[in-house]
């Protein structure tokens, strides 16, 4: 779509509140003047840093996933390599060091794969989705944060894809990318191979 004849449709934040700073939790309060005049007197967006996920194929061809406990929904996932890009932290080195943190797995060829907003109606922040191919155990321990209890899997790809399509593997962010690779990418990878990013 074509946006050089499309109207603004831009709000105007007349005001800020923070209502509360934490390390894992940040909400802000907006006042703001709609396109038309009118004024939403409260709106809430939470702040979060950039994240980052991996679909990370090894040398054998196998995909290198993750199993853990996610709390916010009380359930245990299987998932891609994800995480939090720091501060000044790009997010390819992110998600480099992300891989190599939880799995032990890294080297290969990189490329992002999509630039996602996580919910734009309510959130910040962006997820840059990552494919690495020709990845191989670096190192054979984990380096964790404290709260982190994490499980490597190391599946073929078709089992892979069968949970995708099966609906275990169900997270929005780890839906698009593994999408976008099974149905759309995966041809033209193979065929073209990856561009290596350093």
């Amino acid at each position: 779509m074509k946006e050089t004849h499309l109207r603004d449709m831009s709000w105007k934040i007349l005001s800020s509140e923070y209502l509360i700073r934490r390390p894992w939790l940040t909400a802000r309060r907006d006042r703001a003047q709609l396109p038309d005049g009118r004024i939403h007197e409260e709106y809430y967006v939470l702040e979060y840093p950039s994240w980052i996920n991996v679909i990370a194929i090894t040398t054998e061809g196998d995909m290198v996933m993750v199993r853990q406990y996610r709390h916010g929904i009380g359930r245990t996932c299987i998932e891609l390599v994800a995480g939090v890009v720091e501060k000044d932290e790009e997010p390819l080195h992110a998600a480099q060091r992300e891989l190599l943190e939880e799995t032990g797995f890294g080297g290969g060829q990189w490329r992002q794969l999509l630039k996602l907003a996580p919910n734009a109606g309510a959130m910040n922040n962006y997820a840059y989705c990552f494919l690495a191919t020709g990845v191989s155990r670096l190192a054979d321990t984990q380096h964790l944060d404290a709260n982190e209890d994490v499980e490597v899997h190391v599946l073929p790809q078709e089992e892979v894809r069968q949970m995708l399509d099966s609906g275990e593997i169900f997270q929005a962010q780890m839906v698009a990318p593994l999408l976008k690779y099974f149905y759309a990418d995966q041809q033209q990878a193979s065929s073209k191979g990856p561009s290596a990013l350093t």
